[in-house]
Formats: structure tokens, C-alpha cells, sequence
């Protein structure tokens, strides 16, 4: 983009296809959900288009049961990553239909002048195919990567299951094998995707040949050989490979056949109350007759979320990774605590299954506030919303909870973490 300022690049957006079922991998998941490296497919195609400067958000579409995949696919991301992609939308029936949806969301959140259709079982999507995609869509309005046949393409007329005569062979120097990112400009594609449903059409499985139908003039610039499709559970396997020995120190080897064992860790944490009009709780703020007496924010939900995670990990406590004795904690926010812990489980190539709280405490009542603690607790720790619990009780006016000298929390944490032992067997 040499010679383009920021104030007159393009905006470029990209819809990402994840709806599809992909279960011709097996496993019992869509591929795109399936760990490569210790990270999901669908997480890397995600983070390798965030990573680019001049993608400036990013439309997921997703099916409609895949909720709870796709948040464990943010959660993998890295925050400033995450913030560039928006909530999913739900896909069709059809690629054409969900490459539709994806289309019509950017519309509604603001159109750009470019926009990237790319497969999500395209992991391997480099920053330099990304960069000429961006290029030959501002320059051509429509165009596709393509690399060169090597085979001999043979094109047939069926006479059986599995035999077709042979009508032509086409030199192999015409022909090219197209890939996505595909680049338009991003009201032409919209219009001929319109035009193709009004026309009851909806089995383009290319946004190329649904441009081509449009009457655009489409162009092929140079793909990528490295940027493989994931199809076939041999392509998990070799992808699980290559995006271990790139990055194995930051996301662990995790591959499909991969041994998991599942931890449970426990947390407990109490504080007294003090002056003040508010406590913490699950990392919402609420309102009470008094504040609680603390170095960081005093939330104990979160803390003893924190404890149980680390204790899942069997790395310390709250107190070796956050020492009360160092400044830099006071007043602190306490969900910076519970996405370390979350961050160190991923970084062991583990998931977070379930997350459960018990605040003790005569007041403040969290009734009100439940399904807001919940949220922000999933937030902060990239877990679906069914995958945190929170409940209260009191203590029947015993003890110094029942006095309203203070209040507590414990939790329970489940993840699970690749099975060493296996692994070294």
C-alpha cells in the first residue's frame, strides 16, 4: 500500500466463513474448532487477520449452535486481537448465504470500501497474501488468489459412480487453483450477492464466480501454496505439527489425539469491612452501606477465582503471582488477576470447563446482580456464559459473616490440561 496515507487508505473489513460443519475430520467438533498448536483454527485464521494494520475489524459468521466454540476461539486471542473482531452472526445453509450475512452486518455497523472473504479452515494465511489481497481489491474491485496446476486436469462427463470420459484437457498454464482471502469492493459484493438472492440463487461456492455471474470482471493475483485448506483429519494433524514447532513456547503442542486430563482447584478469600459505599464482586461494582478493608479492590470472588485456577495449575496462589507487598498492586483491579490465571492455563495448552462461586456474606444481596457477575466473569476469562456459576448464601448469623463483620468467597475451578504422562509414554 506505498504511497496510501491513513487518511486516504481504504477501510478494509474481512468476513470470516465459520459455519460450516466440517465434520469430514472427525473428532466430533467442526474443524475450524479443532486445536492446531494449542490454539483452534478458527482462532489463528482470526488472529492472523487482526495481526494485519490494514484490516480494521472483522465479521465471524458462525452457525447457529456454536456459541460456546467460538467463545473459547476468543479466548485465545490476544486482547488487542480481540477487540478488532465483531460478535458472530449466524450463517446459512449455504456458504453464498453466510458469506450474505456477513456482508449485510458490516453494512449495519458501517460499510467499508474493501472487504476480505476468507475460509476459517485457512490457518496458514500470511501477512504478504493479506497485504496483496488488500492491494488487488482497491486496484480491481474484484479478485482472487490463484496458484498454478501442477496436475494434468482431466475434465470428464460422468458415465458411473466414480467414471467420467474424458471431454477436455486444458493446459495447465490457463488454469490456476483459487483460495480466499477473495478482495471486492466491499458495495459491489454486496449488491451482487443481493441480486443472486432475489434471483433464487444460493450454491456459489466462490465469491469470484458469484462476482463473474454479476457481471464484475474478476482478476487472479498471486496466491499461496503455504495457505492450505484444512479438509481432512491428516491436515489437523500436519497443521497441529507445523503451528507447534512455530510457536510451541507460547501455545503448547495440543493435537487432536492429544490426552487430556481434567484438574479441579478450590479458592477461598475473605475480607472485613470499612468505611466506604461499595464492594466488588465478580468485577461488578455495587452499591452497599460499607466498603471492605484490602491492598488491591478487595473482590473476593475474583481472588478466590483466582486461587482455584492457580491451584488447578498447581502454581501457587494469588499472593506468589500478586505479593500484597508490592506497590504496583494497591487498589488494583481484580480481573487483571483472574486473566493472568486464565492466560496461564491456556499457555499449558489447557481449557477452562467450568467456573463456580459461593459468596458468604449477610450483605450486600447479589440477587439482582447475578446474571451481570456472570457476564463479566465469562468476559474476563473467554469462557461461555453456561460455563460460570454464581450463588450466595449466608451463615445464619454465625461467625463473623453472620456478625456483618465481613464477607467471603470460594470457588472451584475445572480445566483440563494435556496428560504429560501419556504424552511422554
Amino acid at each position: 500500500m506505498a504511497g496510501i496515507t491513513a487518511s486516504t487508505a481504504p477501510s478494509v473489513a474481512a468476513v470470516v466463513v465459520a459455519a460450516g460443519k466440517g465434520i469430514r475430520v472427525g473428532g466430533g467438533m467442526p474443524k475450524q474448532y479443532r486445536r492446531v498448536g494449542g490454539r483452534s483454527v478458527l482462532a489463528r485464521t482470526l488472529a492472523a487477520l487482526a495481526a494485519h494494520e490494514g484490516i480494521a475489524r472483522i465479521q465471524p459468521v458462525i452457525a447457529a449452535d456454536a456459541a460456546d466454540f467460538f467463545a473459547e476461539c476468543l479466548a485465545d486471542l490476544d486482547p488487542a486481537h480481540r477487540a478488532k473482531v465483531a460478535p458472530p452472526v449466524e450463517g446459512g445453509t449455504t456458504r453464498q448465504r453466510s458469506v450474505h450475512a456477513g456482508l449485510e452486518a458490516l453494512d449495519g455497523s458501517g460499510a467499508p470500501e474493501v472487504v476480505l472473504v476468507h475460509d476459517a479452515a485457512r490457518p496458514f494465511v500470511d501477512a504478504a497474501l493479506i497485504e496483496r489481497a488488500v492491494a488487488a481489491g482497491r486496484d480491481h474491485r474484484a479478485a482472487v488468489p490463484g496458484v498454478s496446476v501442477t496436475d494434468t486436469i482431466k475434465r470428464v462427463e460422468p458415465l458411473a459412480p466414480g467414471i467420467g470420459r474424458v471431454v477436455e484437457t486444458p493446459a495447465r498454464d490457463a488454469l490456476r487453483a483459487v483460495q480466499t482471502p477473495q478482495s471486492f469492493a466491499y458495495a459491489l459484493l454486496l449488491d451482487a450477492h443481493r441480486s443472486a438472492a432475489a434471483a433464487g440463487l444460493d450454491a456459489f461456492t466462490d465469491d469470484g464466480a458469484l462476482a463473474e455471474w454479476a457481471g464484475l470482471p474478476v482478476v487472479v493475483f498471486e496466491g499461496d501454496t503455504a495457505n492450505r485448506k484444512i479438509t481432512q483429519a491428516s491436515d489437523l494433524i500436519e497443521a497441529d505439527r507445523a503451528f507447534s514447532g512455530a510457536d510451541a513456547r507460547t501455545f503448547p503442542m495440543t493435537s487432536p489425539m492429544t490426552a487430556y486430563v481434567t484438574r479441579l482447584g478450590t479458592g477461598f478469600d475473605v475480607h472485613a469491612f470499612t468505611e466506604g459505599d461499595h464492594v466488588w464482586l465478580g468485577g461488578v461494582r455495587i452499591p452497599a452501606d460499607r466498603g471492605v478493608l484490602a491492598h488491591s479492590d478487595g473482590d473476593v470472588a475474583l481472588h478466590a477465582l483466582t486461587d482455584a485456577l492457580l491451584g488447578a495449575i498447581a502454581d501457587g496462589d494469588i499472593g506468589t503471582h500478586f505479593p500484597p507487598s508490592d506497590e504496583q498492586w494497591r487498589g488494583a483491579s481484580s480481573d487483571r488477576f483472574l486473566a493472568h490465571a486464565c492466560k496461564l492455563v491456556r499457555e499449558r495448552g489447557g481449557r477452562i470447563d467450568h467456573l463456580d462461586i459461593t459468596v458468604l456474606a449477610e450483605a450486600p444481596r447479589i440477587g439482582k446482580h447475578r446474571e451481570e457477575i456472570r457476564a463479566r466473569i465469562a468476559e474476563i476469562a473467554g469462557v461461555p456464559l453456561t460455563a460460570v456459576s454464581i450463588k450466595a448464601t449466608t451463615t445464619e448469623k454465625l461467625g463473623f459473616v453472620g456478625r456483618a463483620e465481613g464477607l467471603a468467597a470460594q470457588a472451584a475451578a475445572t480445566v483440563r490440561l494435556p496428560d504429560e504422562e501419556s504424552a511422554q509414554g
